[in-house]
């Protein structure tokens, strides 16, 4: 009767046994991702955010590359870095729409170890009155350009000769985290970078390579400013909640994040986006202002778009 009753009493531990067992192999571990003596591959790099990312990782040691359109600011952005670091890196004038050209830098640059994605373009205007041609080229932009990055990057990255842990960091926004008034075509190009990035990890993690979102505030930025002149008055109203924070200081903690492996890297967001960002009933944005306003006011739980 003994052995009965303790045969029963394995049979109902051995599942738990089991999960436990499970639970230990399979548990997340903790990831570093050096950036020393390895190569770092930055969109959007000229100024803003990217450029405060390209002066981080230069002064840590990395090769940087950095890609934009704009040849001059490229240059400024070289001799900036070499000033500051004494460290040169390359540079490469390309649009991330054209995809053959962005192939061919990638391949020009050499084989990538960290990628990030930070090239960001954005108009705020209602919905109604933005044209098409406006919407498309900022999802183009946003979206399509970083599907091109990742795959003209990909093969390289999967063949890298040292094995060690490589990023793929894409830098989204607040607004790719909630729909904010006036940014109805924005947000739609940054929330779709959620979607590619918590695929593309499943796809990628086998080969050590980990994927980062990234998901800043505003920041003080040349396009932030140029941003503020047009934007719509409610989307300045909700913006006045939170002052915008200093690109150096988003890179930094960008950085720090793309290093741990993180994968969601999130300032600003309070109780609103773990409801999706809605409200709990249909209101319009007026009366659900101060609700939001003191969401953008809760501490950095961990995450930009280059600006």
């Amino acid at each position: 009767m003994v052995d009965n009753s303790l045969f029963f009493l394995l049979f109902l531990l051995l599942p738990f046994l089991l999960f436990a067992i499970l639970a230990i192999i399979v548990r997340p571990r903790p990831v570093k991702i050096p950036i020393k003596g390895r190569h770092v591959f930055i969109t959007g790099g000229s100024s803003g955010i990217g450029l405060a990312l390209a002066h981080q990782a230069a002064s840590e040691g990395a090769r940087v590359s950095i890609l934009a359109r704009n040849l001059d600011k490229l240059e400024e952005a070289r001799n900036s870095i070499r000033l500051s670091t004494g460290i040169d890196i390359s540079i490469f004038s390309v649009d991330v729409r054209d995809f053959e050209a962005v192939r061919k830098a990638i391949d020009d640059a050499g084989p990538i170890d960290i990628l990030i994605c930070n090239q960001g373009v954005f108009t705020p205007e209602e919905l109604e009155s933005q044209d098409l041609e406006t919407i498309k080229f900022m999802i183009d932009v946003n979206l399509v350009g970083t599907f091109n990055l990742i795959k003209a990057a990909l093969p390289g990255m999967k063949s890298r000769g040292d094995r060690q842990p490589a990023s793929i960091a894409l830098m989204s926004s607040q607004a790719g985290q909630v729909g904010i008034y006036g940014y109805t075509a924005y947000s739609a190009s940054k929330f779709g970078l959620r979607g590619l990035g918590e695929a593309l990890q499943q796809e990628v993690i086998a080969d050590n390579i980990h994927v980062s979102l990234i998901f800043p505030p505003d920041t003080e930025t040349p396009g932030f400013v140029e941003e503020n002149k047009v934007r719509p008055q409610l989307t300045s109203i909700i913006a006045a909640s939170s002052a915008a924070m200093k690109a150096d200081e988003v890179a930094k903690r960008a950085l720090n994040g793309i290093k741990s492996g993180t994968f969601i890297l999130s300032s600003g967001i309070g109780m609103e986006l773990s409801r999706g960002g809605m409200p709990r009933r249909r209101a319009n944005p007026l009366q659900n202002k101060q609700s939001f306003l003191k969401s953008t006011k809760q501490p950095i739980k961990r995450t930009e778009h280059q600006r």
